[in-house]
């Protein structure tokens, strides 16, 4: 029976693809060089497969990652609260290893069907037949040689490794390890979408990037729960209740990359009436229709599989309809990839040494204005920092939904934290970063030393352990996974206050002075990679100093401020020597700008030492009083603590110090 059902699914997503593309008149012979009417009508069915296969091993994972209850032995090494009998006589447990199962079944499907598409991808943008003599050799060299051939390539081999680990994976660990190798497959296919060529390439790029990853979250775990029905019981009301969260989220990242996409690729409103612009509205207009069933449907199917409701009738139910529209959606998604847009997806026909060597055109002369009037979005880091002011809110008005105080200056650090963070990704910060290393440096000063501050004034660790409900079935939900990586071995490892202090100073020499520095001017995934590492980075330097938030036994105060002053000596010893250094970083970047404003880029990189030197000093001093601070108030507990406890014994340590000093006065000592 859903096996049936999982048919008729990709029998929907099929015929919507064949018709998108029959609409859109992108299955026409081609007038030179046909690659013949399979590879016209094939490459978009294959292509809606290849999303559906993904989604669905994507979507079981996650299920084991964070959603599915599941029975536990001591033995396991994750043994959690409730691990006894009465735990296990709460939980039925079965669909935990058959969701794994089904991942890896998943994607041995999602890896054939990979292969396929790279075949037909090839003859479509080759313009071969498939039974072209030469046609194995010219396809090995497109996946070998060319950019999109690796990419496609590097999708069958993720699929491959995820099918294996996914079949032997046991623990919701192994589960998230295989979770993100499976993600990664998304930005290979990102990189490989409309746009691509054009001047909106990052956001093209992160928005197709969530787009998918949502997608695949929301329809993979939905179609895994259907799947699985019959091995759920009574873990169906728990499982069906925290999905129905996720889905929320999944909802919200779907709609607004979709929106971001459909702007860059259509342009006008007026292109809305064009063959692109017209399967956009119908994807958009199927996605709201599947918004309101899915969240009409799942208020009242909770309710009853609470009340003892027969769970694979009602799970089906959820779904059924659920999935059929999902599957109309992927069909439309994949005959929109098959179409021309509207923006023409190519390079400018006269680009200036700046497009050429970043991709950007040169933004205006810099001035203090710029600094806030310039903006180029990041999808995926705007997205996070809303998601990231909306949990922490939501963690505090549950707090005080049961009577429970939170320091309001700790939210408001949150929230100034984030929106630092949300305009130096998308603001000036990020404009100027890319084509002036003084203003990379000012963006990393900011990322590594201004931003985690109010992050770690704001505590979100120890917030989220007061706010989010603990797990008694086995599962690990946000709580959870938060005290799993707190005090895992590697994050007691790297939060250990020196060496949180060598991986604050050293990891910005190795960055600077190695590959690491370029791979993130020229990648987008290197740039996303160098916010991440620098923010937690400088979360886990300053925790160490200052922070509540749990982590290894903390050093006393001498040795903070004489760690952090050393610290402070390490950069600036690195901004002088980016000062008085003749030798240009990233040669091939800076220095073929092209720029007619602005000091030399050799000039400009001395600058950039200084703001290292001055600007990055500003901080550490805010650091240093903070720790003299906490210090003088560890010092006033000590003494109050010693006044109440002297109250207490009528001050016994004071008088038997003073009779100890009566007695060597005697010359009874």
């Amino acid at each position: 029976m859903a096996a049936g059902r999982l048919v008729v699914l990709l029998g929907v997503a099929i015929v919507a693809a064949l018709g998108a593309v029959w609409f859109s008149g992108a299955a026409l012979p081609l007038a030179l060089g046909d690659p013949g009417a399979a590879v016209r009508w094939g490459t978009p069915v294959v292509s809606a497969l290849r999303n559906l296969l993904a989604a669905g091993a994507v979507g079981c994972l996650v299920l084991a990652v964070g959603i599915l209850p599941r029975r536990t032995s001591a033995d396991d090494g994750d043994p959690g609260p409730g691990t006894g009998a009465r735990h296990r006589a709460q939980v039925d447990g079965r669909a935990y290893p058959a969701s794994l199962t089904l991942a890896g079944v998943f994607a041995v499907a999602w890896t054939l069907v990979s292969a396929v598409h790279l075949t037909f991808s090839y003859a479509r943008a080759g313009r071969v037949r498939l039974d072209d003599p030469t046609f194995v050799d010219q396809l090995v060299s497109f996946a070998t040689e060319v950019t999109l051939g690796r990419s496609l390539l590097a999708t069958v081999i993720v699929a491959a490794v995820v099918a294996m680990l996914a079949l032997l994976v046991t623990t919701p660990t192994g589960a998230a390890w295989t979770l993100a190798l499976a993600v990664s497959a998304f930005a290979f296919q990102s990189a490989t979408g409309h746009a691509s060529q054009n001047s909106s390439h990052e956001l093209a790029l992160s928005s197709l990037f969530l787009h998918l990853l949502g997608a695949a979250v929301w329809v993979g775990a939905l179609l895994g729960l259907a799947l699985l029905a019959g091995r759920l019981g009574k873990d169906a009301a728990p499982a069906v209740r925290r999905f129905s969260v996720l889905a929320g989220w999944c909802l919200a990242a779907v709609a607004v990359s979709g929106v971001v996409s459909a702007v860059i690729r259509v342009g006008t409103l007026a292109e809305l009436g064009s063959r692109y612009g017209v399967l956009v509205l119908v994807k958009v207009a199927l996605l709201a229709v599947l918004g309101g069933i899915g969240l009409a449907h799942r208020l009242a199917v909770v309710r009853r599989l609470e009340g003892g409701g027969a769970v694979r009738t009602l799970l089906w139910r959820l779904v059924v309809v659920e999935l059929a529209v999902m599957g109309a959606v992927s069909g439309v998604a994949s005959g929109l990839a098959s179409t021309q847009t509207p923006v023409p997806d190519e390079p400018p026909p006269a680009p200036t040494p700046a497009q050429i060597v970043t991709g950007h055109r040169l933004p205006p002369e810099l001035t203090f204005e710029q600094w806030f009037v310039q903006w180029r979005w990041d999808v995926l880091i705007t997205f996070a920092c809303v998601a990231a002011i909306v949990v922490y809110v939501r963690w505090v008005l549950r707090l005080r939904a049961r009577g429970d105080a939170w320091s309001p200056w700790r939210t408001a650090s949150w929230v100034t934290g984030i929106l630092v963070l949300a305009w130096t990704g998308n603001g000036g910060p990020a404009m100027y970063g890319h084509v002036l290393f003084s203003a990379h440096m000012v963006q990393h000063m900011i990322l590594a030393m201004v931003i985690p501050l109010f992050l770690v004034l704001a505590a979100p660790v120890t917030l989220a352990a007061r706010a989010l409900p603990p797990r008694h079935d086995g599962s690990r939900g946000p709580r959870e996974w938060i005290l799993t990586i707190v005090h895992s071995r590697w994050g007691g490892f790297f939060a250990h206050p020196v060496v949180a202090a060598v991986n604050f100073a050293g990891s910005m020499v190795i960055f600077y002075y190695s590959p690491a520095f370029e791979l993130a001017l020229r990648t987008y995934a290197g740039h996303l990679a160098m916010t991440v590492h620098f923010l937690l980075a400088g979360y886990l330097f300053a925790n160490a100093l200052v922070g509540i938030d749990p982590g290894p036994a903390r050093i006393g105060y001498p040795q903070r401020i004489l760690l952090l002053f050393v610290t402070m000596a390490f950069h600036a010893f690195f901004g002088v020597a980016l000062m008085t250094g003749d030798l240009l970083l990233a040669p091939d970047w800076f220095g073929l700008m092209g720029r007619e404003w602005g000091p030399p880029a050799i000039d400009d990189q001395k600058r950039g030492g200084a703001v290292t030197w001055g600007i990055g000093e500003i901080p550490v001093l805010v650091l240093a009083v903070l720790v003299a601070r906490a210090w003088t108030r560890d010092d006033e507990r000590a003494a109050r603590r010693h006044d109440r406890k002297a109250a207490r014994d009528g001050d016994a340590e004071l008088a038997a110090y003073n009779e100890m000093l009566q007695r060597l006065g005697r010359g009874e000592g």
